[in-house]
């Protein structure tokens, strides 16, 4: 159906036809099942800080917005928050936040990694929470440090592969360099880490040929996990308030799932999340990800007052995973494919990836 080189990925990519594209989501769902099983994987989604070093042009809670209110969740908050999702079986945990790199928060995440292996789980025979860990581009000796602690997945995205993009949609100084995301990814995987990656879609200046070479990196990387999504504006960044067009949410949405979808006939056998970002452009975002090839899916456990200010973009889902008393948690996001059977949840299971559980001795 789909010829997976670069000429072949561009040609999809750019394909308009909704009879190709829905068709493509349908064998991409397919090569999901017969690879990974129908079994969807859960992450409960701590956002410890919205406090960043770092001054992306695209990025809500850059350094230099001085309207985002900061925050930094209590160890005992983030600890509560890994125990809340333990008890819903969630089985693993993602700690995300801003890029810091200050020794105090540095020892705070070492000190939290070992206290939440201490939670009691009823996962997997008593195994404790998995931990994967997204904060940013750190120094080798941390990165270390993190993972004799026990996290052992770790997620930075490159957000795009093409250098010259990267440059347009971060600052020209030495904080933000392409070279020092490539050195950090590759850190991770020798360590020891199920290093994943990742970029946006549909940003301003962003080609067919761009999201391609976006794939095609994956493969070269041998990511065992993806974690991409659509890019949707912050009205308060450089880069929406540069007027640089943009597609339209229909466009970004139809270009997330397709991206999905060609990722998972590229790569069969990785995990690939439906990314929160889905839903802003769709109510069903995050379980039409899922039916087009994604297998991980992340319910947000941080504090309801302190998520409201994790604003990476605008129109962020907020208080969607909080379920009404007596209602799944998933009522009104998978739960139409949970109830025809196409998907099942893997309650108290780590999820890790079979590429890269494969590929050890």
């Amino acid at each position: 159906m789909v010829t997976l080189d670069r000429d072949g990925l561009i040609a999809a990519i750019e394909c308009k036809d909704p009879a190709f594209n829905e068709a493509l989501r349908q064998e991409a769902f397919r090569t999901k099942v017969a690879h990974i099983g129908t079994e969807v994987y859960l992450r409960g989604l701590i956002e410890i800080s919205n406090i960043c070093r770092k001054n992306c042009l695209y990025c809500g809670i850059r350094r230099d917005n001085a309207s985002c209110a900061r925050y930094e969740l209590s160890d005992a908050e983030v600890l509560a928050a890994a125990a809340r999702a333990a008890r819903q079986r969630f089985g693993s945990v993602v700690i995300q936040g801003g890029e810091r790199t200050d020794a105090a928060f540095v020892r705070k995440i070492t000190r939290l990694v070992k206290a939440i292996k201490q939670i009691e789980t009823d996962s997997e025979g008593g195994r404790p929470l998995g931990i994967t860990l997204s904060l940013g581009e750190q120094p080798r000796e941390v990165y270390e440090e993190w993972f004799e602690a026990g996290a052992h997945r770790y997620l930075l995205r490159i957000e795009t592969s093409n250098p010259d993009l990267y440059h347009r949609i971060h600052p020209q100084d030495s904080q933000h360099s392409f070279e020092r995301r490539m050195e950090a990814l590759l850190d991770l995987k020798a360590i020891g880490y199920q290093a994943g990656t990742g970029a946006m879609i549909g940003l301003p200046y962003q080609t067919a040929a761009d999201l391609a070479d976006d794939l095609l990196f994956y493969k070269r990387f041998d990511a065992p996990m993806i974690g991409m999504g659509p890019y949707n504006p912050n009205d308060e960044t450089p880069l929406t308030l540069s007027g640089a067009p943009y597609p339209s949410d229909a466009e970004r949405l139809e270009l997330g799932l397709k991206m999905i979808a060609l990722l998972r006939l590229l790569m069969p056998d990785i995990n690939i999340a439906s990314a929160t970002a889905l839903e802003v452009l769709s109510p069903r975002g995050r379980e039409l990800g899922i039916l087009s090839g994604a297998n991980v899916f992340m319910p947000n456990v941080t504090p309801d007052e302190q998520m409201v200010k994790y604003n990476l973009y605008d129109r962020k889902t907020l208080l969607r995973d909080r379920p009404h008393p007596g209602e799944s948690l998933f009522a009104d996001s998978l739960g139409e494919s949970l109830r025809n059977g196409r998907i099942t949840i893997g309650f108290g299971r780590w999820g890790d990836s079979k590429h890269f559980t494969a590929s050890k001795p």
